[in-house]
């Protein structure tokens, strides 16, 4: 009787035991390590805003001015297919 008491309190206390250690490890986890990646997490999308907001803000044109600007996400890999011959003829 008193050996299988002695075991259950055993059970017991290392079943105690880890859910101590797991609150602790979540509890750390929350305060040090989840703050670190919401920074990142913000501050990667300070960046991207702040490219959109630089692409906005590009000076304009004059009226009639023409530019070609090519894909800046086309590597060399990428087909360098300019567009098609038109042919035209003037109409009188």
């Amino acid at each position: 009787m008193q050996l299988s008491a002695i075991l259950y309190l055993v059970g017991f206390a290392r079943t105690l035991l880890v859910i101590i250690l797991i609150v602790v490890v979540i509890r750390l986890v929350a305060r040090y390590v989840l703050p670190y990646f919401v920074q990142k997490g913000v501050k990667n999308m300070q960046q991207k805003m702040q490219g959109q907001y630089r692409e906005q803000q590009r000076p304009k044109r004059p009226e009639g001015e023409v530019t070609i600007e090519k894909d800046k996400g086309k590597g060399q890999n990428g087909n360098s297919y300019e567009g098609e011959y038109v042919d035209f003829e003037e109409v009188d």
